[in-house]
This record gives C-alpha cells, sequence and structure tokens, in this order.
C-alpha cells in the first residue's frame, strides 16, 4: 500500500532545501524573535479547548472544502469559540506559508503550524512567521532528534505539540518533558479514522500531560466522550470544513460539556 508519510516527509526534505536557498538559516533565525508559549497559556486557563484547523484538503481524500479560502475559514472559527487555530503550511493539503501569515494577522489566538518538521530551519521558521506552537511527529523524529526539537521550540517561546498513533510512537513521547501530546487517531496504513485509538492509549498516558485528540472528531457527542475519558481537547479540521454550518460545529465542539471559552 501506498506510504503517503513517507512520500511527503521526502517531498518536505527538497521543500526544506528549496526554502534555504531562497533565504538563508541565518537569515531566518535572525528573524525568528522569541514568543511567549501562547498555546499553553491559552490551554491551561480552559477546561476544554478547540484547535480548529483550517483544512482544505486531505492527501488521502483530495478536496474537502471549496466553499471558504483558509482565511475565511480563521474568521469563523475565531467568532465562534475556538481556542486555537492549526494552519498547514505543507503543499499537500494546499497549505503555505503566505496562508499562516495572513492568518496571524487577523488574530490574537494562537496558532499552531501544522507541518511535517524535519530539519530545525523549519522550527526557526515558524517562529519567524508568528507561530506559537508547532507539531512535532514522533514517527518521522528520532527520540535524539525528538527531545533536541522538543528543547530547541521551547527555547524560541513555543509550544510543542508532540503526535503520536501508536504505543510504540507513545513510548518515545512519554520519554520527554512534552508537555502536549497529540493522539492521531488516523491509521497510517489505511488512513482511516477512529477515536478508538485515543480511547485505547489515554490510560497509557498517566498524569502531568495536557492530552489533545487529533482527526476523527465528526460530532458534538464524539468531543463529549473523548471530554469524558479524560482528553484536554481536540484538534479538528475535516470534521469542521465539511460540516453543513461550519460555524455551527465550531460552537458545538468549542462547547463540549457546556464549557466556557475565552473570547476571541
Amino acid at each position: 500500500m501506498k506510504n503517503i508519510l513517507a512520500e511527503i516527509v521526502e517531498k518536505k526534505k527538497e521543500i526544506v532545501a528549496a526554502a534555504k536557498k531562497v533565504l538563508p538559516f541565518d537569515e531566518v533565525k535572525r528573524q525568528a524573535r522569541p514568543g511567549r508559549f501562547g498555546l499553553s497559556h491559552c490551554v491551561r486557563g480552559e477546561a476544554w479547548s478547540l484547535i480548529a484547523e483550517c483544512k482544505l484538503q486531505s492527501p488521502a481524500k483530495g478536496r474537502l472544502c471549496r466553499a471558504y479560502s483558509v482565511t475565511e475559514l480563521a474568521k469563523i472559527y475565531v467568532e465562534n469559540g475556538a481556542s486555537a487555530l492549526s494552519v498547514h503550511t505543507d503543499p499537500h493539503f494546499l497549505g503555505s506559508n503566505a496562508d499562516f501569515i495572513a492568518v496571524r494577522k487577523m488574530t490574537d489566538l494562537p496558532l499552531l503550524r501544522k507541518d511535517f518538521i524535519i530539519d530545525e530551519y523549519q522550527i526557526y521558521e515558524a517562529r519567524m512567521l508568528g507561530a506559537d506552537a508547532v507539531l512535532l511527529i514522533v514517527r518521522i523524529l528520532s527520540p535524539r532528534k525528538l527531545m533536541e526539537f522538543l528543547y530547541l521550540v521551547w527555547g524560541l517561546g513555543m509550544d510543542a505539540l508532540i503526535e503520536v498513533h501508536d504505543e510504540a510512537d507513545l513510548e518515545a513521547a512519554l520519554a520527554t518533558p512534552a508537555e502536549f501530546i497529540g493522539v492521531n487517531n488516523r491509521n497510517l496504513t489505511t488512513f482511516t479514522t477512529s477515536i478508538e485509538n485515543t480511547m485505547a492509549l489515554l490510560p497509557k498516558i498517566g498524569e502531568g500531560r495536557t492530552i489533545i485528540s487529533e482527526s476523527g472528531v465528526q460530532s458534538p457527542e464524539d468531543a463529549e466522550r473523548l471530554r469524558e475519558a479524560g482528553c484536554d481537547g481536540i484538534l479538528v479540521g475535516e470534521g469542521l470544513v465539511t460540516a453543513p454550518s461550519v460555524a455551527q460545529m465550531t460552537r458545538r465542539l468549542s462547547f463540549v460539556g457546556g464549557t466556557a471559552q475565552k473570547s476571541a
């Protein structure tokens, strides 16, 4: 079966190499001024958090949203209670750095740069773009790189969402002092999603971590089940952008369990 993740990572190597030629590493470092840990400050102050993702396309399913642009989705999310936003910068998802910059200009909500980080250049670049947090995917990083990147992210005043898919990934994540653990409910072989993956891994995480369930949330009932099981929040893209009303679904997922969200 086609290994989509491996293909994305190989392409990412080319993308990063090209970016370094356009904007040298030293210049990116110079422009990457430290942040203020915006995501963790936000999430710690809320009983429940929705990280709403501006997702136009999926490598597995193709185009998901044609009705709205990235900035239009961001505006809907901001106006309807999302705690933070996730913005893709990978072309496989029709993402771009330009999209990220545009969303950064329109909101002060914490922004997660959603990408496949394989090089420290991308971490400095994320901060240069105005990111409050980045995604670190355990499956594509060695334990040593994962730890190095985590400390680099923190050193730049950002938060890191450490993404795991199974028990082996989780073991590597728990070997770090990471605050945020993101359980991705997508099977990397079949690319199907089920929140049962989060339900299975939750008991193995233990205390002291902030747990975000990613992908596969299609309804407020899914979100409520995850909240009751012990999740601190959810990251949702497809479930929002394919809903009959993006605004209504954003409100319903933001206020799961009657939790009040921070106003935008």
